[in-house]
């Protein structure tokens, strides 16, 4: 039984409060901002209670599940969203790119998130990471891996991973694609497929619940989940999966990057926002010293901020050094990662 969200509420709410409390930018002028995202209301429902507790400025939140362009598409310059919130850098590359977004510019914005991990037209902002990791076997006598050795020979039958269309999956394609070729990352997938140990299917938590099932030894997945599976009560089955593994962070074997390769949350102002100022100071909220630590301490995601206190789980995997491609790059090379993925047939 996994964790609901709902069991790290308290937390948030605390957290969130407190950071209201000590969160000492300018006060704002009342008004009202709205946000469109496919994020799960619940999980970030007490950043924005923070937010209008310390601004005086309302929130008025729309959970879009699926469909966010095409929504805010069609409701075109009538559009009320003034936030545009997804996850997956595809996203809001589409959303740019369908032009349902427009520049801001931000000292706050841009001295807080790296240059890689922000639109250098000021259309889109990183809000937190997720970076895709190997899980282990915990006794497995591994210290140091890249992404490539997935494909080496000697895991023949001992990799588990998720579907290779899966957003996570492609844009981990898309960045081997960008620092090796489409030749190189070709011949990585047949590697990682001929190494599979069950079809390539399930989710992120399912490669640690194969892991403890012995079904495999190793598999690449996001960092976060093994937060919640490691943070989860004693006894569940969530717990076991977390408490079966561990967490080496790879690198690409590319003298050009020596990183990690991460995906991010983010969000962007929406081309028609009716509060596009309250936009921008919830943007800049969001990545202020509280609202990072709740990404951190909470969602077990990792901030995009510097010098944010980290979960204890999260911070046991050890520094985190970002693979320093942009990500408007990994984004650039997506379908062809997607071809790529069914030309080898690798969900198959």
């Amino acid at each position: 039984m996994i964790a609901k969200p709902s069991s790290v509420l308290p937390l948030l709410r605390t957290l969130a409060l407190a950071g209201a409390a000590a969160f000492s930018a300018q006060a704002f002028a009342a008004g009202e901002v709205s946000l469109y995202t496919t994020r799960e209301p619940k999980l970030i429902q007490p950043l924005l209670e923070a937010f209008t507790k310390d601004s005086g400025i309302k929130v008025n939140t729309v959970f879009v599940k699926d469909g966010l362009l095409e929504r805010v598409r069609a409701e075109g310059d009538k559009s009320p969203a003034d936030v545009l919130m997804t996850v997956d850098i595809g996203n809001l590359i589409d959303l740019v790119g369908a032009g349902v977004t427009q520049p801001i510019k931000s000292e706050t914005l841009e001295a807080v998130i790296p240059a890689n991990l922000r639109g250098s037209d000021g259309h889109w902002y990183a809000l937190s990471l997720r970076d895709r990791v190997l899980y282990a076997e915990k006794d497995l006598p591994i210290e140091q891996f890249t992404y490539e050795e997935l494909a080496d020979p000697k895991w023949k039958g001992k990799v588990c991973i998720r579907s290779g269309q899966h957003p996570y999956n492609t844009a981990l394609v898309a960045a081997l694609i960008a620092h090796d070729g489409p030749e190189a990352a070709e011949k990585w997938l047949r590697g990682v497929k001929a190494n599979q140990a069950r079809k390539a299917a399930g989710g992120d938590r399912d490669v640690a619940r194969d892991i403890l099932g012995g079904i495999c030894d190793i598999g690449i997945a996001n960092a976060y989940y093994v937060g919640h599976m490691k943070n989860a009560e004693p006894g569940t089955d969530a717990r076991k999966w977390g408490d079966a593994i561990k967490v080496i962070r790879p690198t690409f074997a590319s003298e050009k990057s020596g990183g990690t390769h991460v995906n991010v949350s983010g969000a962007a102002v929406a081309a028609h926002a009716p509060n596009k100022d309250n936009a921008v100071k919830l943007l800049e909220y969001l990545v202020s010293e509280q609202a990072q630590a709740l990404y951190a301490r909470a969602n077990y995601e990792y901030p995009v901020r510097s010098g944010v206190k980290l979960d204890a789980v999260v911070e046991s995997f050890g520094p985190l050094k970002v693979d320093p491609l942009p990500l408007t790059e990994i984004a650039k090379h997506r379908k062809q990662a997607s071809e790529l993925v069914d030309k080898v047939g690798f969900d198959n």
